[in-house]
């Protein structure tokens, strides 16, 4: 069989099925079956290039994803291999895996720290990013309102809207952060904030925050001093978290107490749960080559046991000759 070329609607994913597939991810990380390759980024003038990945010993997989984000938009792409033999494998077009996969670390963390009985969502942020956030949180506990924070008033509409005809859930629009957190139990920050908005007076004590927007160092949605009042900080990566999360650097950099970084892969495999008495918990997201492969691991079985995806040819080195003319 040669590669195949996987696009969008190739994808079967439903977010109950991805919180899975992580959760099963993180236990193969924790086994020392899961390798993760840090992720690297540079920026250019007026966007970014990045590319994450993994490798599963346990599958013989490998897998990297690599974007360009620039001012009109990014193409990311999964490219997987064979571990034993280098073959390319496939290519999967990542626009909807990276929003499963996203989304689902934060439903999945949220499994494991926020109340069981939270019915209550703040979601700030109304991107491309917003819509799959609520839904994993929707998967893994009983919703009924969820309250809306955005800069943009049409947007915030158009937003809502989309909330109650997709996920059959009641909202609430705020213009005012600080009101929109108040006394929510579930707080979820996916925006492309420089300046942080989210201040360390606002959360309500006992609530569980996911902060999933700021993955590069230019930029930061809640102020450092929030961490002081965690009793747990998750982090898909502790050393890529602590490598280019602003807000964590800029923590460290105050000298301030706060607790030291727990992976999601130790917080999964070791049962890890809210401290009864925990004023909050946090989750920093910065993003993982293991829950792309962990997604595209499944999209690929699922596209060869369905015969899907386009034939790609089979690279081949050519013969070269250094003959001068």
């Amino acid at each position: 069989m040669g590669p195949i070329w996987i696009s969008e609607s190739d994808i079967r994913l439903d977010m109950p099925k991805s919180i899975a597939l992580l959760r099963n991810a993180m236990k193969r990380q924790a086994s020392g079956q899961a390798l993760n390759m840090e992720k690297t980024h540079v920026p250019f003038p007026g966007g970014s290039m990045h590319a994450i990945g993994a490798a599963f010993a346990d599958a013989a997989l490998l897998g990297v994803k690599t974007w360009a984000h620039t001012p009109k938009g990014a193409t990311p792409l999964e490219i997987l291999w064979d571990a034993e033999t280098g073959k390319l494998l496939a290519i999967i077009e990542a626009f909807a895996m990276g929003q499963f996969r996203t989304a689902g670390m934060a439903g999945l963390v949220t499994d494991c720290l926020a109340a069981r009985d939270a019915d209550l969502l703040t979601i700030c942020g109304t991107g491309k990013q917003a819509l799959a956030q609520v839904a994993a949180v929707a998967a893994i506990r009983p919703l009924h309102t969820v309250r809306v924070f955005g800069r943009s008033t049409d947007r915030r509409a158009g937003f809502c809207t989309r909330v109650q005809t997709e996920l059959n859930l009641k909202t609430e629009e705020f213009s005012d952060v600080a009101a929109a957190v108040r006394n929510s139990p579930i707080i979820t920050l996916v925006t492309r904030a420089k300046e942080p908005f989210l201040t360390e007076d606002m959360p309500a004590r006992g609530a569980h925050i996911n902060a999933m927007g700021a993955i590069t160092p230019e930029r930061q949605e809640f102020t450092p001093e929030l961490l002081a009042r965690c009793a747990i900080v998750a982090v898909d990566s502790v050393a890529q978290a602590k490598a280019v999360s602003s807000e964590l650097i800029a923590a460290t950099d105050a000298k301030f107490a706060w607790p030291e970084p727990i992976s999601v892969s130790d917080l999964v495999s070791c049962h890890e749960a809210r401290p009864m008495d925990a004023d909050l918990t946090l989750f920093k997201s910065v993003g993982i080559g293991i829950a792309d492969l962990a997604l595209a691991e499944e999209i690929y079985r699922v596209a060869r046991a369905n015969n899907a995806g386009c034939e790609l040819p089979v690279p081949a080195p050519a013969p070269l000759s250094f003959r001068q003319s």
